[in-house]
């Protein structure tokens, strides 16, 4: 497998990065996973965003243009000889000396890693659990998609490694969060309720998308501070993220749940497809 690497398309094995690179150091790092459903990589615009408004955040001095990165994506996936795949876009801050620097990142690491992946196929259900471990705080005012990943991997080690099973993160004053991996919707009638950022989680890509294809669909839409009692009204439960997609939920803290029976889900997934080979945003839908 060969990824991308600072201009250059290397062999995974053969790639290094210095030990004085601060994201090694100090975590200063951001990452974007997405998809590529035949070659089209959905919701890059959004993806790359959220992307470059980190970078600022952390004072890198770099800025992704949706041309040049699709430029080297393709040139990527042709080497890897792929079709559909995960991808992992990843920024380290670069090197610096040992200590906190305040001064910009000049010469960050730019990684792109492949990994194949089927055709995108049928919902696949999943069961949730309540995560003892708390969310862990935002580093700054909102959370970023950062290396910061402790808190994440802690819950997950909790949960152990069935791949049918999602852990639900409460924040530390004990409202809804995340899950370990995806953001969580509910739906009760014909409101799709989800925790407000303001709670500390991410601002999932696929988040942000399904909340405007709930839009569309004409279903009201509600962000904000809500505790599992609310949850446990809920007609269908769902956890997204850009990889996994939409994952209808089939029980959640003894509430059984209609999984991928569930319409609202049906109907969201069907849309999800029509628009995963060809959207570049969320902005998209209205055209």
């Amino acid at each position: 497998m060969y990824i991308y690497f600072n201009g250059q398309f290397v062999k995974k094995e053969e790639v290094k990065i210095s030990p004085f690179d601060h994201g090694f150091l100090y975590g200063m790092g951001l990452f974007e996973t997405f998809r590529v459903y035949e070659r089209h990589p959905f919701l890059l615009d959004d993806h790359l965003e959220r992307l470059n408004q980190g970078l600022e955040l952390l004072n890198i001095n770099f800025h992704f243009d949706r041309e040049e990165l699709y430029s080297n994506l393709q040139e990527l996936l042709e080497i890897n000889n792929l079709t559909n795949a995960y991808i992992r876009l990843n920024v380290s801050a670069g090197i610096g000396d040992i200590g906190l620097q305040v001064e910009p990142y000049m010469e960050p690491n730019i990684l792109i890693f492949p990994k194949p992946l089927p055709p995108a196929g049928e919902l696949a259900e999943k069961k949730t659990v309540l995560l003892k471990l708390r969310r862990n705080s935002p580093e700054g005012k909102e959370r970023i998609k950062s290396h910061h990943f402790m808190n994440n991997i802690l819950a997950k080690r909790e949960i152990g490694n069935a791949a049918d099973v999602e852990g639900v993160f409460l924040t530390k004053d004990g409202y809804l969060a995340e899950g370990i991996v995806s953001n969580i919707f509910w739906l009760k009638g014909n409101v799709l309720f989800t925790p407000a950022v303001q709670t500390g989680i991410l601002n999932g890509i696929t988040r942000q998308f399904v909340i405007e294809l709930g839009k569309k669909n004409n279903l009201s839409v509600a962000e904000g501070y809500y505790t599992v009692e609310h949850a446990l009204q809920a007609d269908e439960l769902f956890v997204t993220n850009s990889i996994q997609e939409i994952v209808p939920i089939t029980s959640f803290e003894g509430l059984r749940l209609p999984g991928k029976k569930g319409p609202i889900v049906q109907q969201l997934h069907h849309d999800y497809r029509n628009y995963c080979k060809s959207l570049w945003s969320r902005h998209g839908l209205g055209e």
